[in-house]
């Protein structure tokens, strides 16, 4: 289910957004939720750190008596979840061109004077992102995600080769054909979400079976695909033959 923010700070308009919303999700039975409408930046990013989802935003860019504008916020919310949808809601047209200054890939531009311009924006951004999700589904890479400080990384997990622990207590690193990230986590609950193509080999190692390249069965190694090597256990050895 995608989570909506709405960051407004005219209450009415705020209100208005959130009423409209929630019948367009209603009605059309969107698998999308309301989570948080805020006239507040600083909220709608506390948010967003602590959901490490992706999300559907609807953005004011005049926020009164705020520490950042709407393009600021946009820019703060694209650290925490780079493949999400920005919408703009402004009563200003003229200010359109500067989402492509800063470089924040909008989905959408509204003008909010006109109510019913407003709520035909806002169902077309909805059909709009539920079309996109819908191919996405057919061809789309699985990602696992990962929230390291205050940023949330996006790895493609057929790019994962192998977690390991990293010598303290909850760290694991993860092992990525073109990175390596360090974050606090538990292996078990990664065996649970990341399925059977990951194999718990060893207490310290869970690797993805699609990216062995071969055992060595003396020395209970596996060499990845990257050339990197894990250790596995004794009782692993018939598993990992019937992976292989």
């Amino acid at each position: 289910m995608l989570p909506i923010y709405i960051c407004e700070d005219d209450e009415k308009i705020r209100a208005a957004q959130r009423e409209y919303l929630e019948k367009l999700i209603l009605i059309e039975g969107y698998d999308m939720e309301i989570v948080l409408c805020s006239g507040h930046p600083q909220e709608v990013l506390q948010a967003v750190k602590e959901s490490a989802r992706r999300g559907i935003y609807f953005l004011d860019i005049e926020l009164k008596g705020e520490p950042m504008d709407g393009f600021g916020l946009g820019q703060e919310i694209r650290k925490l979840d780079s493949r999400g949808f920005l919408v703009y809601v402004t009563a200003f047209q003229d200010l359109a061109f500067e989402t492509f200054r800063y470089h924040l890939e909008a989905l959408d531009y509204i003008v909010k004077g006109n109510p019913d311009k407003l709520k035909a924006g806002i169902r077309h951004c909805l059909q709009v992102i539920t079309e996109r999700m819908r191919k996405e589904k057919g061809d789309e890479r699985e990602f696992f995600s990962v929230k390291v400080m205050d940023v949330v990384k996006h790895i493609p997990v057929d790019e994962i080769v192998f977690f390991e622990t990293a010598g303290r207590t909850h760290r694991i690193e993860l092992h990525a054909q073109s990175d390596r990230i360090d974050f606090i986590g538990s292996m078990q609950e990664l065996e649970e979400k990341l399925g059977e193509r990951f194999l718990r080999v060893h207490r310290a190692y869970l690797v993805n079976t699609d990216q062995i390249a071969e055992l060595d069965l003396k020395n209970r190694e596996i060499l990845m695909k990257n050339g990197e090597k894990c250790m596995f256990s004794r009782g692993m050895k018939g598993v990992l033959l019937d992976k292989m």
